[in-house]
Order: C-alpha cells, then sequence, then structure tokens
C-alpha cells in the first residue's frame, strides 16, 4: 500500500484525541473519520480536528461500513474491546487496538482466532514496548549481560486525583500492571506458572484502590520471582505523573528503568510537578514520544505487509490473560496455576 493510509478513531475521548493528534502529524496517514456515541464529545473532537458532520459518527459500524477507512484505533472503554475489534476485523480493516485488548482471556482468544483469517493486521497498543528506555534493557537482557534473570519487581503508581478518574471504569492491576507484567514475560521469553495477588479497597471505588500481584515463573534453577505494584493512591503533592521504575535482577547484574522522574521539573505556586517527557509530549505542536512511534510502526507494517512483531497479538492477549488470574487470585486470596493460551 503505497498510498496514503485513511485512519478512523473508534472512541473519540480522551486518549482517542491522542490518537487523533497523532495521526494528524503523521507522515503518510491522514485521520479521516471519528465516533464516539457521546454527541456532545463527537461534536467537540470533530471541530477540533476538522472532520466533517459526515464522517463523524454516532454508531462505530456506520464508520466501518466507509469502504474509503484503511485502519483504525479503537480507544473505546476497554469493555467494548472485543465487541469492536470483532466488527473491525470483520469489516477488513486495519486494526489497532488499544490495550488491555478485551475483559476477559476467552474474548481475548474469539479476537486472536478472529484475527488469523481477517484482511487487515490487527496490534494492540502496549505503549511500553515502544519506551525506548524498555527497549535498550530489553537489549541488555537478551545479550546477557545481567546473567539469568531471578528477580523483578515494578511499581507503576498514580496520584489520587487520576487515580479516582479510573477506579470506576478499571483495577489498577488490570490498567497500569498489565504493562509490568508483559514487560517481565517478554524480557523472560516466557509466561509465570502461577500467580498470586492481593487488592485493598477503601475509598468506595467500583475497583480497588491498589493491587500488587507476585509472579512465579519456573523452579529450581530456573526460577525468577515477578512483583508488580499497582497504587492509585498516592498524594496530590508527589512531584511525579506517574511513579514508575522496574528493577531486574539477574545472576550477573542488575538493570532499573526509571519511568517516575522524566528529567524536567516545574515549580511554580501548586508546587514541583515533573511533565511526561517519553510517552505523548507535544513539541512544537506535534505529538511526539512512544505512542508517536507505536502508531508509526504499525502504518509502516500496513504498508509493507509484515505482521506486526513488536508486539504481537498472542502477547497482548496472554498479559490481558495474567492479570485476570491475578484477579482471581486477588479475590480467593490464593494461587491461581496460570497457563495460556
Amino acid at each position: 500500500m503505497n498510498r496514503t493510509l485513511r485512519w478512523a478513531i473508534i472512541g473519540i475521548g480522551r486518549f482517542g484525541r491522542v490518537h487523533a493528534r497523532v495521526l494528524r502529524s503523521l507522515p503518510g496517514s491522514e485521520l479521516v473519520a471519528i465516533s464516539n456515541r457521546n454527541p456532545e464529545r463527537l461534536a467537540e473532537a470533530a471541530s477540533e480536528f476538522g472532520i466533517p458532520d459526515e464522517h463523524a459518527f454516532s454508531d462505530y459500524r456506520d464508520l466501518l461500513a466507509d469502504p474509503d477507512i484503511d485502519a483504525v484505533s479503537i480507544t473505546t472503554h476497554w469493555l467494548d474491546h472485543h465487541e469492536v475489534a470483532l466488527a473491525a476485523l470483520a469489516a477488513g480493516k486495519q486494526v489497532l487496538l488499544e490495550k488491555p485488548m478485551a475483559a476477559t482471556a476467552e474474548q481475548c482468544r474469539e479476537i486472536l482466532a478472529a484475527s488469523e483469517s481477517a484482511p487487515g493486521k490487527l496490534m494492540v497498543g502496549h505503549v511500553c514496548r515502544f519506551d525506548t528506555r524498555v527497549t535498550l534493557a530489553k537489549e541488555a537482557v537478551d545479550s546477557g549481560r545481567l546473567g539469568r534473570i531471578v528477580s523483578m519487581h515494578a511499581k507503576r503508581n498514580l496520584p489520587k486525583a487520576p487515580g479516582n478518574i479510573r477506579l470506576d471504569k478499571i483495577s489498577p492491576l488490570v490498567g497500569d500492571g498489565i504493562h509490568d507484567a508483559d514487560l517481565m514475560m517478554w524480557f523472560l521469553g516466557r509466561a509465570p506458572d502461577s500467580v498470586y495477588a492481593r487488592n485493598v479497597s477503601y475509598s468506595g471505588h467500583r475497583y480497588p484502590d491498589l493491587g500488587w500481584a507476585m509472579l512465579h515463573f519456573g523452579r529450581g534453577n530456573d526460577e525468577t520471582i515477578g512483583v508488580v505494584e499497582t497504587a492509585w493512591c498516592l498524594p496530590e503533592t508527589v512531584p511525579t505523573v506517574i511513579d514508575a521504575t522496574l528493577e531486574v535482577i539477574g545472576t550477573e547484574g542488575k538493570l532499573t528503568i526509571d519511568c517516575g522522574h522524566t528529567g524536567l521539573s516545574i515549580t511554580d505556586s501548586m508546587g514541583t510537578k515533573q511533565p511526561d517527557t517519553v510517552y505523548w509530549p507535544e513539541q512544537h505542536g506535534q505529538v511526539i514520544g512512544a505512542l508517536q512511534r507505536e502508531i508509526a510502526y504499525f502504518a509502516d507494517c500496513v504498508r509493507e505487509g509484515r505482521d506486526p512483531s513488536v508486539i504481537t497479538p498472542a502477547e497482548a492477549a496472554r498479559a490481558l490473560a495474567v492479570m485476570e488470574a491475578a484477579e482471581a487470585s486477588a479475590e480467593t486470596r490464593a494461587p491461581v496455576t496460570f497457563s495460556f493460551p
């Protein structure tokens, strides 16, 4: 495909708009249509991105019926991913589906099955795999510089305000812990054998305020422990947008990925904050960073007719399945044996 790739966004909410800002300046791509079931949000986004009324759809199925649309970003509520992804694949679109892939492992399996016979490509947006710090760490692990990995500990914690916005929509383990579980499996090249997790609730939201999960890989001389910490209840006074680190310890060395310190601190009357400089910051009116690289990578895969390999649909499904096991473990307060598919 040598011509301009014509994109649409299904779910033009907060993160859908970030996708739209990337596409607005992405060479070889054009944002031509949007969809949202909230008419006010749809109208605001259409005005912001210059989308004509006839290409602003309240029903995503009408958008998918447009044969001139090549690719779609699905940035709806995660509980809607299964239905929308299946419809987009059936419509022959190239599909960039935001994580988590779906609500359950079974739904993920159904999307995987549909993608195998669909004419379009499918990629799930695990943006951390496009973070330069993470990819350099992966290279260090793969080259053997750390020896055999024996321990991994990740935290991905949020202040209360953004946490409270999310806690009626998704749990911390599924919303953020999925990133680190995916990276741990990516670094090791395998899935855990068992998962043990606990959640703590205190603020009255639909989902718990924090969750911890322990992933146990292998046995004996091939044993590794991974700990995933997600607390969406930090004080508002913390300077970080997200307090996130991943420490990997091997028999011959260690590495630390520090995503909390962004390299820029701004102090004003409201205190000190460290704005995002990595994932989707704006520079000279354009969104740059890991998300831009992720979307550009998928667009290149579509043009070149190759399957995305930085993150495969099967790996994205496995990440959701691990977090599903973690939530089941937290519910029963007992370890859960894991296997996928």
